[in-house]
């Protein structure tokens, strides 16, 4: 099966706070383990993005597009811009410079305790829209205990979806564990969707095939509420999960074969590839 992992994280960092989830996962975490699994797995692209680094801040966008950069074509650098005025100006300065290659933008809710419809994001959502690039949204559970969920739910993002229909916008984690508010937006916006990474964080605890089994049963209602899959994107949230987890996943929702084709692939291609 064909599929595009619209979510992936590396830095080869040795303050990478993603670290601990790679050993628990039993992997390497870098980028020669990334490019050989997604070559296992039929991935044929992926979207990077900055992983978290010791003391809350983010990689250095600069270092995922080398990462990217020495993928052959196969990576492809989302920016995460954190919620200042000259962050914003460099991420969409570095946008310009490398056009066409840089797919999105990612905002880091709960990890930054701002909500999205602040002014701070304005200019970039202007740039987003003007050169129809996707916004892609931290949303619900954080991985560290200090995370605020009040900024990460994600019904904060109805309000900039009403304001900006034309801004491609991107939910990520399904908002889990706020599935069903997710649902809404996606039923509601015609410019917002979904991806499901990370949903599944380990494999082989006492509960994690039944989790997994409830959070398909949950995936699968969302699609018929929203009367298929066109707005829902595959992910694995790389190393936070594997990707047999993550494929298992897809495999236990009950949808019909064009729905699967859709999620593994076609939308991931339509909002981040629109050109190919």
């Amino acid at each position: 099966m064909k599929l595009v992992d619209a979510h992936v994280h590396c830095s080869e960092l040795p303050d990478d706070e993603l670290i601990n989830y790679a050993r628990f996962n039993g992997l390497e975490y870098n980028l020669t383990e990334l490019l050989n699994l997604m070559e296992e797995n039929d991935v044929e692209l992926g979207l990077l993005l900055s992983p978290p680094i010791r003391g809350g801040t983010p990689a250095p966008n600069s270092r995922i597009i080398k990462l990217c950069q020495k993928s052959n074509d196969t990576l492809f650098p989302i920016l995460t811009v954190e919620p200042y005025e000259d962050e914003v100006f460099l991420s969409m300065r570095m946008a310009k410079e490398y056009k066409g290659y840089v797919k999105g933008f990612k905002i880091r809710l709960g990890y930054v305790e701002i909500f999205p419809d602040n002014a701070v994001y304005d200019s970039l959502y202007d740039f987003a829209e003007a050169e129809n690039l996707p916004v892609m949204f931290h949303t619900g559970d954080t991985a560290t205990s200090t995370g605020s969920l009040k900024h990460s739910h994600p019904l904060t993002l109805d309000a900039v979806a009403n304001l900006r229909p034309e801004l491609k916008i991107v939910i990520c984690h399904f908002g889990n564990p706020w599935i069903t508010d997710v649902a809404e937006l996606i039923y509601k916006h015609p410019n917002v969707y979904a991806d499901i990474s990370g949903l599944v964080a380990g494999e082989g605890g006492r509960y994690s095939e039944k989790y997994s089994d409830s959070l398909a049963g949950k995936l699968s209602d969302v699609i018929y509420f929203a009367d298929g899959a066109d707005k829902v994107i595959f992910g694995s949230d790389y190393p936070v999960e594997t990707y047999s987890a993550g494929l298992n996943l897809m495999r236990k929702l009950k949808i019909d074969p064009e729905d699967v084709e859709k999620i593994s692939w076609k939308n991931a291609m339509k909002v981040f590839f629109p050109e190919s």
